[in-house]
């Protein structure tokens, strides 16, 4: 995963790389230009020395005045020539300063401090010793330069702006999604494909926005069927208190009992079903003895099965330890056994059977009955339902059992399945050894 600390460090660096380079290679090649400047106007100067100097050795001062007297026309500024002590040798004033303030265009060093006076440019001396002080009248200026330097800042706003869309636009698009999301658009799915915070951050929403989804459309299905299933006794319960009515009032209290029996199975069964349906950090997290387990819940199911003139087999390759809370890895076995108990016909056998590996422990509960249609093996871990003519309400469930089976494993990081076995149905529970906490 790219974080979006190293994305923004890795842009600050390269924005500070680009911009050195930008001035760097800038200063180059103004300090190349200007060093071809330097070397012209150092011969300039050269010249003029060498001109000045054959004029006064010529004519002596007064042909050193007309020689400058000429150059000031074709190179506007003052120009003078001094001898070693820098004393003019026009008029003989003492110039000592403009060899202070002077600097050779050649000149690789320090510039000399500014003293506020126009600049000074001095040639090297001659054999003699004479110097040549030149003081231009037009002082060089930054501001022509400055567009060499533009495209810097703009550079560096340009990739400013880029990380910014590059952070701002994925924000905005979880924003907008979140908005819908909260107006009732329960649909609504970012689908990020980013391998940062962001792209971890929108994932996310992703999981909660489709969990909450299921989790509403379980609750709306859930209150459907409670409404279906308690609709059938109430109706009955009315038609036994117009039948006590009547006056039979031993069979009205008959129906009024078993209609009564079933609402409070029903009510039981719901609130397992909630049971399961709770956060599964809530529950106990302890090793539970699997082997022990099904052991109890055979014995305990014995009556039952003999009730019907069922045998109860129960097999284990050995003892067996998962991680979990044992109340509902209970729960879920006992569904699914008493599952196959009721749908088992007499004199028929109903197995347990417990085998594990390195990775998992398989609990499988098989009866020897009429099976379920292949289309509708997955249908049958539904809450309430039924198969028209099969398992129905003659059988006595109220269709929760495998449902609150299916959610009690699946808790516990497992699965469950249902597979017609000829005859029979066969349920598997797979439980890993360490289950998921």
């Amino acid at each position: 995963m790219t974080s979006i600390y190293a994305k923004i460090l890795a842009w600050a660096a390269v924005t500070v790389a680009l911009a050195s380079a930008g001035f760097v290679a800038t200063f180059w090649y103004l300090s190349e230009s200007r060093s071809e400047e330097s070397r012209f106007f150092g011969g300039i100067i050269a010249l003029q020395r060498d001109g000045a100097a054959a004029a006064y050795r010529e004519k002596g001062a007064e042909g050193l005045r007309s020689y400058l007297a000429r150059m000031g026309t074709s190179f506007e500024g003052d120009h003078y020539l001094l001898d070693r002590q820098g004393r003019d040798l026009v008029d003989g004033s003492d110039r000592s300063d403009l060899l202070t303030r002077g600097h050779g265009p050649w000149s690789h060093g320090p510039k000399p401090p500014h003293t506020g006076g126009p600049p000074v440019l001095i040639s090297p001396p001659t054999s003699e010793g004479f110097r040549f002080a030149a003081l231009p009248r037009h002082r060089f200026e930054w501001t022509p330069l400055l567009p060499y330097f533009l495209w810097i800042p703009i550079l560096v706003l340009a990739l400013l702006y880029a990380l910014a869309v590059h952070l701002v636009r994925p924000l905005r698009r979880l924003q907008r999604a979140l908005d819908a999301f909260g107006r009732g658009e329960l649909t609504t799915r970012i689908g990020s494909m980013r391998r940062d915070e962001i792209g971890e951050l929108s994932r996310t929403f992703d999981v909660m926005a489709h969990r909450i989804e299921s989790l509403l459309s379980a609750e709306r299905r859930l209150i459907q069927d409670v409404s279906h299933e308690l609709r059938s006794p109430l109706t009955r319960l009315g038609l036994a208190v117009r039948l006590g009515r009547a006056g039979d009032r031993e069979a009205a209290m008959s129906r009024i009992k078993k209609e009564a029996d079933r609402l409070s199975d029903l009510v039981d069964q719901l609130l397992r079903l909630h049971s399961a349906e709770e956060d599964p950090q809530a529950g106990r997290r302890e090793e539970v003895p699997l082997h022990d387990l099904l052991a109890e819940l055979a014995e305990d199911c014995t009556v039952e099965a003999e009730a019907k003139g069922c045998r109860l087999g129960f097999h284990a390759d050995g003892p067996v330890a998962v991680e979990g809370d044992p109340e509902l890895l209970r729960r879920a076995v006992e569904n699914a056994l008493r599952n196959a108990v009721r749908h088992a016909p007499e004199g028929s056998a109903v197995d347990v059977d417990l085998q594990s590996d390195d990775e998992s422990a398989t609990v499988v509960v098989r009866d020897r009955g009429e099976g379920v249609p292949p289309e509708h093996l997955e249908d049958v871990f539904r809450p309430f339902f039924r198969i028209e003519g099969d398992r129905s309400r003659a059988s006595g469930g109220v269709g929760l059992g495998l449902a609150i089976a299916r959610r009690a494993v699946a808790l516990h990081g497992g699965s469950i399945a249902a597979a017609n076995a000829g005859p029979g149905l066969a349920v598997t529970i797979k439980l890993p050894l360490r289950a998921i906490g």
